[in-house]
């Protein structure tokens, strides 16, 4: 495995990144950009669970992207509501597809990420879309917004920060349908259960 740290030029400034790829992988089918959770209260691309999440790629070939938000170690500019963090995986999504322009986008989002990612999906050639732990009664994810792609969303029973019956009945009521992965006794931040959430996304993304 490779990885290199990177400066992208950002709407608001450079967005720090980091890039990590296979060694054998010179002209990958798919890449990944990975978005993390809530910047006000400690989020950054170090995040125990996007890190697990780029493990994941990375055991599927895939080199993988994961950045700053705005405002976020050395990423330039402030907090937006997830407005403005649109723009900054559009252009970290822009990045990355100039450096492999024949892959395919997956794109993955944990918590406030999964919010972003989900605003921002049809902006992009994704191919697949990957929500951890999305946080509905939090923010406004639309409820006339259609997902066209295959996706899939990943909640612990013992969420603290989600309402898990919220997120069940907004699941069910999707035109596509996502597939549904409901984690016993996990909690937000998925302690202890980091390993089986990294194989349900090898599982799902490996074919």
């Amino acid at each position: 495995m490779n990885s290199e740290k990177i400066l992208i030029p950002g709407p608001t400034g450079q967005i720090e990144a980091l890039l990590e790829w296979p060694d054998a992988e010179s002209q990958p089918k798919r890449v990944a950009v990975l978005c993390h959770p809530h910047p006000l209260y400690g989020g950054s691309y170090t995040n125990k669970v996007v890190h697990i999440l780029a493990s994941a790629c990375l055991k599927l070939g895939m080199p993988v992207l994961r950045f700053n938000f705005r405002g976020v170690g050395a990423s330039g500019g402030q907090f937006d509501n997830g407005i403005g963090e649109q723009q900054d995986l559009g252009a970290c999504v822009d990045w990355m597809m100039q450096r492999y322009p024949d892959a395919q986008l997956n794109l993955a989002g944990f918590s406030f990420g999964a919010f972003v990612a989900y605003l921002a999906q049809d902006n992009f050639q994704t191919e697949r879309l990957l929500l951890i732990a999305p946080p509905l009664k939090l923010f406004e994810f639309g409820a006339s917004k259609v997902v066209e792609r295959p996706w899939v969303v990943i909640l612990g029973t013992e969420d603290e920060l989600v309402e898990v019956d919220a997120v069940k009945s907004w699941v069910e009521t999707q035109p596509n349908q996502p597939h549904f992965h409901l984690m016993q006794a996990a909690s937000h931040f998925f302690h202890g259960r980091l390993n089986e959430l990294r194989d349900i996304v090898v599982k799902e993304w490996g074919d």
